[in-house]
């Protein structure tokens, strides 16, 4: 399967055109390799860690 193959099946089972697939950059993957969930640690986002590191105190009004 080529790269526009992939991108035009991809389309049609999303409802999303292959220009926006095109994108967001769907890749075929190499099958001769075996693929394990920790090949994919490094590629992954814990976004309530980053959410959190990001949490300053709120700012509170003086009562004057």
């Amino acid at each position: 399967m080529t790269q526009p193959e992939l991108n035009r099946a991809v389309a049609r089972a999303t409802g999303e055109s292959w220009r926006k697939i095109a994108e967001r950059g769907f890749n075929l993957v190499d099958v001769s390799e075996p693929v394990t969930d920790a090949d994919f640690e490094s590629l992954t986002v814990d976004w309530d860690a980053v959410l959190a590191a990001r949490q300053v105190s709120p700012l509170v009004a003086s009562a004057s």
